[in-house]
C-alpha cells in the first residue's frame, strides 16, 4: 500500500505496549470446549466446519479481514493474519517487539536478493527452517501471528523496479528452486503433518512488477501478458510454490492482468491457482493490503463497492487484507451479490489452516508450542547469518588487488554505506540482535579504519570530497562503499534510471586520482551500471553485497581480507544505463522486438555490463564430465520413462555429473550453473536458459569433489504461443558457467515434438492479447 496510508495502518500496531495481544482459544474449559473444532479426532476441514457453522452472517462477514475480531461469544479470540518474515520476523502489524530483553529482536539474514545470489538451496531451507522458529517463538508469548506474508517471489523482470531486493533474481527456474527450498523450511515439511510450522505466503499473484513508474500506478496498473509469458516467465515460481511445496496461502496483487483485477480474477485465483495447480481447500487467498478496495476505487472495474467485494469473494480472495470486506460485504449479501455459503467457504479455508497450526489443540502435545526466547538468535542462527552474507556476495571485478596484501594497515573507508547499519537490512526487515557496518567490520579484522561519508546515496554536493580524499591520502588503501538503498529503490517507488545517483562516480574518480589500491563495494537490490568502474584500470576490484544483514560487515571483511573467499553469482543482468531508455516498465513482454531488446539474460540482445550468474573467484576451477553425456536422446523415450506419480515436467531428463578441481591455491566454493541453448522449436529462440545448478563448498586448492546437476522435461521444454510446454526436437548445446564455457556438450532431441503440459486457457478474458 502507498506509505502515508501503510503508516496509518501500521501505527496502531507497533510497539510494545499497542502490539496485538494474541490468544489461543481454550479447548479445554471455555465456551469452544464442546464443538468438534475441539475434537482432534476428527480432519481439518470438518473441524473447520463446524466452527463456521456457529458464525451468523454478521460474524463471518467482520472475520473476512486480517485484522478479525474472532466471535466473544464462541470464545474464539481475534487473529491478525498479517504478519510479516521476509529475511526474518519482521516489524508488521502482527508482530511486536519488545523494548528490551527478550523478543526484543530477531536474527537479521540477508535480503533475498543476496541469498539468491548464494545458489545455495540446503542454505535456504536453512536459513528458513531458522526464520521459522523464531516466528513461533513469538507467537508463542503472543507477539506474532502464525501465518507470514513472506515470500516475495516475482521474478525481477526489469532493473528499475523498487521491490527487486525482496526477490531472488531474474530467473525463474532459480526462483522456482529457491521458493520450494524456502517454503519447505519456513513450513516445517511439504505439507507437513500433524502441523505447520508457521503458515507461508507467495506474492504476489500475479505479474507484479510495477510500483509506480512515470505515473503508472500497482493500484492501477494493468498488465498485458501473453500466456507464453505468464507459463514461461511470470508463474513458474508460483506453480513451484503452490503444486510442489505446498504453501498454504497466496496473496493476490494489486495490478490488473489482461483486464481483470488480481484480486477479482477467477482465471488466476481458480482456474490456475485451484483447479491447476491444486491449491485445495485448507489453503487460502489473501488480498495485499487494500488491493480489494481499489478494485473499485482505481482500477473501476466494478460500479459500486458492492460489486467489487463480490467480485473478489466469488474469485476465490478469502482475505482482505484491509477493511472493504467488513464495510461492503453487507451489501453485497443483501443484493443477493453473494450468498452465506461464499462467505462460509472463505472462512472454513482461514480456519481450516489454523486447525493444521495446531490453534485449537493443547500446547504439551506441539513441539513447536514449546520454543522460546532461547531459540532467538543461537549460535546457530548467528553462523548462518554470516554464512549467508559470504555465500551470497559477488566479485564483479578483481585486478589482483583482493584479498587485500597483509602490508595493507591503514584503510580509509568513504562514501554512504562504509558505516551503515539499517542500511544494509534492506526493507520489511525486523530489529536486528546487532548490525555490523563495514567500518565496524574493518575494525574487528584488524585494521586501521578511517570514516569519512564524502557524499550520501543521492546528494549532488561535493563538499565531502576534501575530507575523503584526505584520508585516501594517509591510508594503504582504499575502500568506498556505496550504490542504492531504500531512498533510491523502495515499495511503491520505481527508478527511472540505473545510474549511480547523486555524485558518487565524481567521488570515486577523485579518489582513483589518489593512485591508491581502491576497492568498491556496490550494496543495493537493483543494478546499477558499472561501465565506468568495470572498465577503469585504477579501480582494482569491485565486488557487490546487496543487503547482507546482521553481519554484512564482518562477511565484507572477511572477503576483503581473504579470510574467506567469494563464490556468489549475480541473480539478475547488469544493463548498461542505455536500457532504460530501449524499453518502457509497462512492456510485460520477454522476447526481443523493434520496441523492445529483450529482458533478462535468456532474451536480451545486447551485451550486459555484468551477465546473469557472473562472479569471479580468488582461485581457478577445472570442470570435466564424470561420464561423457548421450550425444542423442529419443523424446518418445523420455516421456515414457517419466513417472506417473509426479507431473511430466518434474521427470528426470538426465543427470549430468561432473567434477571439478579447484586448479589455484586458495580454498573456495564453487557455484556449478548448468545452462541450454538451442534452435529447437518456434523463433525466435532464447539464447541460453539454466536448467541446474549446485553450489560446492570449501574446496581445497589442488582438491577435487563432485555435483550431480539434475536437469527436469520441464526445465529443458518451452512454451508455445498458448503457454502449453513443449519438448521440442533439434540440436541442443550444454554449457557449464557464464562467459566462455568451462564446459560444453552438444546432444540432439529426436523422435516427434511432445507437448507435456496444457496450460489452461481463459475463455472469458478480457485480453486484447
Amino acid at each position: 500500500m502507498p506509505p502515508l496510508r501503510y503508516l496509518l495502518w501500521l501505527a496502531p500496531y507497533l510497539g510494545a505496549a499497542l502490539g496485538f495481544d494474541y490468544t489461543f482459544p481454550d479447548c479445554v474449559n471455555g465456551l469452544l470446549r464442546s464443538n468438534a473444532v475441539c475434537n482432534r479426532t476428527q480432519d481439518a476441514p470438518a473441524r473447520a466446519k463446524a466452527l463456521i457453522s456457529m458464525f451468523t452472517d454478521d460474524e463471518l462477514m467482520a472475520n473476512t479481514v486480517n485484522l478479525s475480531p474472532g466471535v466473544s461469544r464462541l470464545g474464539l479470540p481475534g487473529y491478525q493474519w498479517w504478519s510479516e518474515a521476509l529475511h526474518g520476523v519482521a516489524s508488521s502489524p502482527g508482530v511486536t517487539f519488545a523494548a528490551s530483553g527478550n523478543f526484543s529482536s530477531a536474527t537479521s539474514f540477508p535480503e533475498p536478493i543476496t541469498l539468491g545470489s548464494a545458489f545455495d538451496d540446503p542454505l535456504i531451507k536453512a536459513v528458513a527452517d531458522v526464520i521459522s522458529t523464531e516466528a513461533r517463538a513469538f507467537n508463542n508469548f503472543g507477539r506474532a501471528g502464525l501465518d507470514f506474508f513472506t515470500p516475495n517471489i516475482n521474478p525481477f523482470r526489469d532493473p528499475r523496479w523498487g521491490r527487486g531486493q525482496e526477490t531472488p533474481g531474474e530467473d525463474p527456474f532459480h526462483i522456482s528452486q529457491y521458493v520450494l527450498n524456502l517454503v519447505d523450511g519456513l513450513q516445517g515439511g511439504i505439507d507437513p503433518t500433524p502441523y505447520f510450522k508457521i503458515v507461508a505466503d507467495c506474492k504476489h499473484y500475479a505479474a507484479y512488477d510495477i510500483e509506480n513508474w512515470e505515473g503508472n500506478d500497482r493500484t492501477s496498473f494493468n498488465a498485458v501478458v501473453t500466456n507464453q509469458d505468464l507459463s514461461e516467465y511470470y508463474l513458474p515460481s508460483f506453480q513451484s510454490c503452490v503444486r510442489d511445496a505446498k504453501v498454504g496461502s497466496i496473496m493476490c496483487s494489486y495490478n490488473s492482468v489482461n483486464g481483470i483485477p488480481s484480486c477479482a480474477n477467477s482465471y488466476l485465483l481458480q482456474t490456475i491457482l485451484r483447479d491447476f495447480w491444486g491449491f485445495n481447500d485448507d489453503r487460502w487467498v489473501t488480498s495485499d493490503c487494500d488491493a480489494v478496495d481499489n478494485i473499485f476505487s482505481t482500477h473501476h472495474f466494478t460500479s459500486t463497492y458492492a460489486q467489487a467485494v463480490a467480485d473478489a469473494l466469488k474469485a476465490g480472495t478469502d482475505i482482505d487484507c484491509g477493511n472493504t470486506y467488513a464495510e461492503h460485504l453487507p451489501e453485497a449479501l443483501n443484493q443477493s451479490l453473494i450468498t452465506r455459503a461464499d462467505l462460509e467457504k472463505a472462512l472454513i479455508r482461514q480456519y481450516t489452516s489454523l486447525v493444521r497450526l495446531g490453534y485449537f489443540d493443547p500446547p504439551d502435545v506441539q513441539p513447536y508450542r514449546q520454543l522460546d526466547w532461547s531459540d532467538v538468535n543461537s549460535p546457530n542462527a548467528q553462523q548462518l547469518a554470516y554464512q549467508a552474507a559470504v555465500e551470497g556476495i559477488v566479485l564483479l571485478k578483481n585486478d589482483g588487488t583482493l584479498p587485500l596484501d597483509t602490508s595493507i594497515k591503514k584503510l580509509a573507508l568513504i562514501g554512504p554505506f562504509a558505516n551503515a547499519t539499517t542500511q544494509m537490512q534492506g526493507n520489511y526487515q525486523g530489529i536486528a540482535p546487532f548490525l555490523i557496518s563495514p567500518l565496524q567490520g574493518a575494525m574487528n579484522a584488524g585494521y586501521q579504519a578511517t570514516f569519512v561519508a564524502g557524499t550520501t546515496i543521492s546528494d549532488t554536493s561535493t563538499a565531502g570530497f576534501a575530507a575523503a580524499v584526505a584520508a585516501a591520502q594517509s591510508a594503504d588503501a582504499v575502500i568506498f562503499a556505496g550504490g542504492i538503498d531504500d531512498t533510491v529503490e523502495h515499495e511503491s517507488g520505481d527508478r527511472t534510471t540505473i545510474v549511480w545517483p547523486g555524485v558518487q562516480l565524481d567521488l570515486i574518480a577523485a579518489l582513483e586520482a589518489v593512485g591508491k589500491p581502491l576497492v568498491v563495494l556496490q550494496f543495493g537490490g537493483g543494478q546499477v551500471d558499472d561501465s565506468a568502474l568495470k572498465n577503469n584500470q585504477t579501480v582494482n576490484a569491485i565486488l557487490w553485497a546487496g543487503y547482507p544483514g546482521q553481519s554484512g560487515g564482518t562477511a565484507i571483511f572477511d572477503i576483503l581480507s581473504g579470510k574467506a573467499s567469494p563464490a556468489g553469482r549475480l541473480p539478475t543482468t547488469q544493463y548498461p544505463a542505455a536500457y532504460t531508455d530501449q524499453v518502457p516498465m509497462t512492456d510485460m513482454s520477454l522476447r526481443p522486438s523493434a520496441t523492445n531488446p529483450g529482458r533478462t539474460y535468456k532474451w536480451y540482445q545486447g551485451t550486459p555490463v555484468f551477465e546473469f550468474g557472473h562472479g569471479l573467484h580468488y582461485t581457478t576451477f577445472n570442470v570435466q564430465w564424470q561420464h561423457t553425456p548421450p550425444t542423442q536422446y529419443n523424446i518418445a523415450s523420455l516421456i515414457s520413462d517419466a513417472s506417473s506419480d509426479s507431473p511430466l515436467d518434474l521427470a528426470t531428463f538426465d543427470t549430468f555429473d561432473i567434477t571439478v578441481q579447484n586448479t589455484g591455491k586458495v580454498t573456495s566454493d564453487y557455484v556449478a550453473l548448468l545452462f541450454v541453448n538451442s534452435t529447437a522449436g518456434p523463433a525466435p529462440h532464447p539464447n541460453k536458459q539454466l536448467v541446474s545448478y549446485s553450489r560446492l563448498h570449501q574446496l581445497a586448492g589442488g582438491s577435487n569433489s563432485s555435483a550431480s546437476l539434475s536437469v527436469t522435461l520441464g526445465s529443458i521444454a518451452r512454451a508455445d504461443t498458448e503457454g502449453n510446454m513443449w519438448i521440442f526436437n533439434g540440436s541442443y548445446q550444454l554449457n557449464v558457467d557464464t562467459g566462455p564455457a568451462l564446459l560444453t556438450h552438444q546432444f540432439d532431441l529426436v523422435g516427434q515434438s511432445v507437448q507435456i503440459t496444457h496450460w489452461p486457457q481463459n475463455v472469458t478474458s478480457n485480453s486484447a492479447v
